[in-house]
């Protein structure tokens, strides 16, 4: 691929996502579940932040200082947008990694974060970031990388080369022509994508003794075409395994603490009894996760890393995670008991669960020992409240929450930029989150529930105004020709379709939001 080629992919825009991994106060389970002591958050930086959406939830839902660059220009504009309407103070840059690293007004960071970027950057870049992280993580400081492993991505490996290829040349005719260089990126993304699929039509041998590659193949028809440029179609793109990366971080002085998918800490939804007594016998950190990657073909691993850890003995351990407060973020009645694993969905057990979500049913961060005290006499141990709570949190169904000082710290700031997110979905749908001060996270909330939050905004107070007002303003929008509404938004919801949403986010929804800070 040219240079040209490849600037030209990195100025597409990437996708608002929010990556709640990001989150310092989400480190805590699994820093406690390793035995380690925690850092104190006061400075935090995430590289390469996308479209700073992660980053600036969390700079408004934390006392936190952040720092951050993306090499998009746009992105890092639009993310001191974001800042400035928090008023945040994150100093937020459109730097080079070499340049940002370079700086020498960075403070030292108790927390670094990374989502997407370590497969997708030169072997340049991640020396210069380990040297960095080497350099300006403190002791005790915590890393969050996520990243495209093998042996999950192995068999995609050829895939790719096959549709690089196909978009570094273009189609061509049977002439033997081809289109001009200057085609839409986004047209060269999706022929290459379906010429890939063409090829797995014709049931190719190496189809056949991967047989789940064409439906994967197929999949990639409907991604966001955003999303694919960044992930298949840059120049660097690497899947690595956990023994590369291990030995890439050992530089820094790094050492693996566990994953950050809290599905992760609970062996029996992920691993047979065979595979859990295997890697039980597997002393080696190293041969221990990549022999787990087998067992569990991963194609992505999210993965905390602590510079000099510091064990806590079992009685910290046991009064920190007492201390540990989670708040429910579903109505009670919709939660359904099932997670899936890497052995497929596991129902949980009612007679464990449902006590404790009976116990946080009132929407108020409840400590751990909160919820022993109420379920003790269920015959529940806290040794399941654990692991339930673990679980739910990565069901989403509960949310780690802050301690009190931190939520009222943190309630102004999050307060402008919710605000400044609802406002600006008059006119997109681009950001589906908002941030609680009580988690300190991103919440998904879809255009129209913004809507009927900007509309209380307005001091609007009946779910039939929030209906008029949301409707109002979508109506404008579709009007409007500014720019080209997204097919899932091209058919504007009735008159009555709106006010039965908004009468049911009223009912079930606005209840939850206040108790979480956002409304």
């Amino acid at each position: 691929m040219s240079e040209r080629e490849t600037s030209s992919i990195d100025e597409v825009k990437y996708t608002f996502g929010y990556c709640d991994e990001l989150n310092p106060l989400r480190l805590k389970l699994p820093l406690l579940h390793a035995g380690l002591v925690l850092p104190t958050v006061h400075t935090a930086c995430e590289l390469g932040f996308g479209q700073g959406v992660s980053v600036n939830i969390h700079a408004a839902g934390s006392a936190a200082q952040w720092w951050g660059t993306d090499f998009n220009l746009s992105h890092a504009n639009f993310a001191r947008q974001l800042a400035s309407n928090a008023g945040s103070q994150a100093q937020l840059f459109g730097e080079s990694f070499a340049d940002f690293c370079g700086r020498d007004d960075l403070p030292d960071f108790d927390f670094i974060g990374m989502h997407g970027i370590w497969s997708w950057i030169s072997p340049e870049n991640r020396a210069l970031i380990v040297e960095f992280i080497g350099r300006k993580l403190k002791s005790g400081g915590v890393l969050y990388l996520s990243y495209n492993t093998q042996p999950g991505w192995t068999a995609m490996l050829p895939v790719h080369e096959l549709m690089q290829r196909h978009f570094q040349i273009g189609p061509v005719s049977a002439t033997g022509d081809r289109p001009d260089s200057d085609e839409p990126m986004h047209r060269r993304i999706s022929a290459a994508v379906d010429f890939a699929r063409a090829v797995f039509a014709t049931q190719p041998g190496y189809g056949l003794v991967n047989p789940l590659l064409a439906e994967r193949v197929d999949a990639l028809s409907q991604a966001d075409p955003s999303y694919l440029a960044h992930e298949y179609f840059t120049r660097d793109w690497h899947p690595m395994s956990f023994l590369q990366v291990a030995s890439s971080l050992d530089a820094a002085g790094l050492t693996y603490a566990g994953s950050a998918d809290y599905r992760d800490l609970v062996d029996e939804i992920n691993l047979t009894p065979a595979q859990r007594d295997l890697l039980a016998n597997i002393a080696d950190t190293a041969l221990r996760e990549t022999a787990r990657d087998f067992c569990v073909n991963r194609s992505l691993r999210r993965d905390y890393w602590v510079k000099g850890p510091r064990p806590l003995s079992d009685a910290e351990r046991q009064a920190a995670l007492h201390a540990h407060r989670v708040i429910l973020a579903l109505p009670r009645a919709s939660v359904m008991l099932k997670v899936r694993g890497a052995l497929g969905e596991t129902m949980l057990p009612e007679a464990t669960y449902a006590p404790i979500l009976d116990a946080l049913s009132s929407y108020r961060p409840t400590s751990l020992a909160g919820i022993e005290s109420c379920v003790r006499a269920q015959g529940v141990t806290f040794a399941q409240i654990v692991e339930a709570v673990t679980l739910l949190v990565s069901m989403g169904v509960l949310l780690n929450a802050q301690e009190d000082a931190q939520i009222r710290a943190a309630q102004p700031l999050s307060a402008k930029l919710n605000a400044a997110i609802c406002e600006r979905a008059r006119h997109h749908e681009d950001i589906q989150f908002l941030v609680s001060p009580v988690s300190g996270s991103g919440i998904l909330m879809p255009r129209v529930a913004q809507l009927f939050l900007l509309a209380r905004l307005h001091h609007l107070q009946q779910p039939a105004q929030w209906a008029e007002f949301a409707e109002a303003a979508l109506r404008a929008d579709s009007q409007s020709g500014r720019e080209p509404a997204a097919p899932q938004s091209a058919a504007l919801p009735s008159r009555a379709d709106m006010a039965a949403k908004a009468h049911r986010f009223a009912q079930v929804h606005l209840p939850i939001l206040q108790a979480l800070g956002i409304a």
